[in-house]
């Protein structure tokens, strides 16, 4: 994906990355891919944020688990990163449509601000099948129709 002059705002930009952190927040992007926020969101420091989870998602694809968005966004170019929200199709809960609404700006703060964090903690968990063995806590959804 080519990037317009105006979607690509220098990486130190300090308005760049306080974008980066509201979108953060208002897009829920903590609720799931950090420990204990939506229990306490006021409670978790910012140096905790995005680490991932051994929170399990469990539903009729399998278990899923929020990954450590610290690990994997800084492996990514801006182009990449682009290329990666603009086809998300993640499975559940990930709620890929919000990635594909973005803007390639809101996108490109989003990734400076992760990036701006640092990379710290360790891999989530890997994807279950459905037939598979999990242990720890989780979180059951319900077929369709039950």
């Amino acid at each position: 994906f080519p990037l317009c002059a105006w979607a690509a705002p220098p990486a130190n930009d300090a308005g760049q990355l306080e974008r980066g952190r509201y979108l953060v927040q208002i897009a829920g992007c903590n609720d799931c891919h950090t420990d204990n926020y939506l229990q306490a969101p006021d409670q978790v420091p910012e140096s905790s944020w995005l680490q991932g989870t051994g929170l399990g998602w469990n539903g009729p694809w399998g278990t899923t688990y929020a990954s450590n968005l610290r690990l994997v966004l800084p492996q990514l170019s801006e182009t990449e990163w682009l290329h990666l929200a603009r086809n998300a199709n993640y499975r559940p809960p990930m709620p890929n449509h919000a990635l594909r609404l973005m803007s390639d700006e809101d996108l490109l703060s989003i990734h400076r601000f992760v990036r701006h964090l640092g990379q710290a903690g360790t891999p989530a968990p890997a994807y279950v099948p459905p037939s598979g063995k999990t242990s720890g806590p989780l979180v059951l959804f319900p077929s369709p129709g039950q």
